[in-house]
Parts: structure tokens; sequence; C-alpha cells
């Protein structure tokens, strides 16, 4: 098991992403327990980027319950239709905001959030079993790069559910 993150020094996203999703791979390949699993991948995207929030809400209870993430406290349920959480539940699909104040019925959690970036995780009947939720401090922070590499991190945890 790792016990501490190998991040280069640099501010460029693929480069942290190529060498951070391998770790996430392997600090999680042995660990049968979701929550563990979750928890630590949340703490290594925050330690690697710096996010302002970045964690995970399970569907639950016929909404998205607050699971295990990182940063300031959250809102703890959000209905399967509000926000960009509710937005990537129901239409199945990764979600870039560039401004959360410009995104219809956005769910205002910390007014410090500025930007967002929601992805759905499948279980194996192709239902949605929760989002990865991860909120920047700054405008259009997210891109296409961090999408491509956050679906890598989903699929790792898909094949764990």
């Amino acid at each position: 098991m790792a016990e501490e993150l190998i991040i280069p020094q640099t501010t460029d996203r693929e480069t942290i992403y190529d060498t951070l999703v391998p770790q996430i791979a392997s600090l999680i390949e042995f660990e049968s327990d979701l929550t563990a699993n979750l928890a630590n991948i949340s703490a290594a995207l925050k330690e690697a980027f710096g996010f302002f929030w970045v964690g995970f809400y399970i569907a639950k209870e016929g909404q998205l319950v607050l699971g295990p993430f990182q940063g300031p406290i959250a809102c703890t349920r959000i209905p399967f239709h509000k926000g960009v959480c509710g937005a990537s539940y129901s239409q199945q699909k990764t979600i870039i905001v560039p401004d959360v104040e410009a995104f219809p019925g956005h769910i205002a959690c910390s007014s410090a959030s500025k930007s967002e970036i929601v992805l759905p995780v499948f279980h194996r009947n192709g239902t949605v079993a929760m989002v990865l939720d991860v909120d920047s401090d700054e405008l259009n922070d997210f891109s296409e790069t961090d999408a491509k590499f956050l679906e890598n991190v989903i699929r790792l945890i898909e094949k764990k559910l």
C-alpha cells in the first residue's frame, strides 16, 4: 500500500494525471472496501491538484447522498434532478461547468466554488451508482483533459462495484 503520492512538480495536468492515475489504481487494487477507496481517491485528487472540493455523492434513498470527500463541509443530500450533480446523474454523462453561477439550478454548497466537473459512476447493470464531484475556486478550471483522465479514475471504481 502506498503511503505517499509522487506528484510531478509541474502545472501540466496531463503530466500529473499520467503519474497519478496508476498510483490510484495501485492504491485501491487490493482494497475491497468501497468507502476506503473513495476516501483515498478523493484525497489523492485533492493533494495532486489542490482542488477546492473533491468527493462522491452516492445514489441511495431516491437521491444523491454525500459520501467520502476532501474539502469544506458540503450539501448532504441532492435530489436526482437538481444542480450539476443531479444533471450528471440524470443525463448519465460528464458535465463541465466553467462558471457555476451561469448553470441553471446550481446548488451553492459553498460560495467559494467557481467551476465544477461532475462524472457519473456506473454499476455493471448500467445504472448510475454515484457521481464524482470536483469543484474549483477558479473560473473555467476544468477541460476535456480533466474529463478524460477523471473518466479513467471512474473506470477503476466501476471495476470494484
